[in-house]
């Protein structure tokens, strides 16, 4: 894919609010502080926002039906022409895809992306939403649940490369750690490697400090064309390649050693970015980790590590923040939490702020110029990319 007469388009302003296990403000409400916090960040009004996109997971969380037009006032959007779009946990990531489409074909200036998820209305858990996802005939009457089908494909990953528990559980333990420094954070932790293996067995192999919690939460981001981003700030973060692949829901024929679906969104965003040694170009890497074993199948499939050869890689620090290749200083889902569509746009925020220099004690060294994003979702078969340059 080729960006070939589209504008260019920067993120110049970010919000989110905090992570947190049943927060006491409404849906309408988080999304008016992710978005003011955005705005605030970027100088503007209201008035200055063209449309927007406002996306959640599935309206069960949030218990409201048409759960997009509900947020619309509280985001600031009432009035403006907005668009939701659901791939499960690739929300957040491919509502920064859908904010560019509406800025770069020249239809719009500017764009505030917003996703928001309240999963703590979702009684007695989130769980009990996400067994209608599956298919009725030929998956559903096995009453499957994400976390045995997570165990699945956790196991068949460790088997076919011989990794194990403890190489996998070093995520959490970096992960969470990292958090340490996020203002945001659900769960920032000191964790060892031993706590993680000790804790709570949820569906063998995964343990309880493998998983991310659920949250409630929203981000936001605003973007605008190029001419327009530099009149509003001197540190303008432009999008400079997207990409998007869906493969087979059917987990049960889908490779699970191997995410192609994030290795083909991958090469679509570099392709774009002329990104040809995505290894030696990235400077800061946010994947998706909604389970420990998921950054590291991640990284692989993003071509930032061999098959298999992730958790050598995070062992031998390539992966810490003051690493070679910082993957997910923030802390990540497992360490600030997983509000799902906010999550993954809670990545793009990061990127926009690490880039800028303006991380606080989650700051990587070195001057990063080129980061990457990428959330994962939906039947667990989606892969969304971006990758953002200062």
């Amino acid at each position: 894919m080729k960006a070939t007469g589209l504008r260019r388009v920067a993120a110049v302003g970010a919000g989110m609010t905090k992570f947190v296990r049943r927060a006491l403000e409404s849906p309408k409400e988080l999304s008016y502080g992710a978005a003011r916090m955005a705005l605030d960040a970027a100088g503007m009004q209201r008035d200055q926002i063209d449309c927007a996109v406002l996306d959640t997971a599935p309206d069960a969380f949030d218990g409201i039906h048409q759960n997009g037009e509900y947020l619309t006032d509280g985001a600031g959007a009432l009035g403006l022409p907005t668009l939701r779009g659901y791939v499960g946990g690739g929300t957040g990531v491919f509502s920064a895809i859908q904010g560019w489409y509406m800025v770069a074909s020249g239809v719009f200036d500017t764009c505030m992306v917003l996703c928001e998820e309240k999963m703590s209305a979702c009684q007695p858990h989130p769980q009990g939403a996400f067994v209608t996802i599956f298919d009725h005939t030929t998956e559903r009457a096995l009453e499957p649940n994400l976390l045995w089908i997570f165990a699945l494909e956790m196991n068949r990953y460790m088997t076919t490369y011989g990794i194990s528990k403890r190489d996998i559980a070093k995520v959490a333990v970096k992960n969470k750690g990292n958090a340490m420094n996020h203002p945001c954070a659900q769960l920032a932790a000191e964790v060892t490697v031993e706590d993680v293996l000790n804790s709570e067995i949820m569906a063998w192999p995964v343990n309880r400090l493998d998983v991310s919690p659920t949250s409630d939460g929203a981000a936001a981001v605003i973007f605008a064309a190029e001419g327009v981003a530099e009149r509003l700030t001197d540190k303008p973060v432009w999008i400079e390649g997207v990409g998007w692949s869906l493969d087979t829901a059917y987990w049960a024929t889908r490779d699970l050693a191997y995410p192609r679906y994030v290795e083909k969104a991958a090469r679509m965003a570099y392709d774009m970015a002329g990104i040809r040694e995505p290894r030696r170009e990235i400077d800061i890497a946010e994947p998706y980790d909604p389970f420990t074993y998921k950054e590291l199948h991640h990284l692989e499939g993003l071509q930032l590590a061999g098959r298999g050869q992730a958790p050598q890689l995070l062992a031998d620090g390539v992966f810490d923040r003051d690493g070679d290749l910082p993957t997910c200083p923030s802390g990540g889902l497992l360490g600030v939490g997983n509000p799902i569509a906010a999550a993954g746009l809670m990545k793009i925020c990061e990127l926009f702020w690490q880039l800028r220099e303006e991380a606080g004690g989650r700051q990587v060294p070195g001057r990063p110029r080129t980061g990457l994003a990428q959330a994962w979702g939906d039947l667990m078969q989606v892969g969304t990319v971006v990758v953002m340059r200062r």
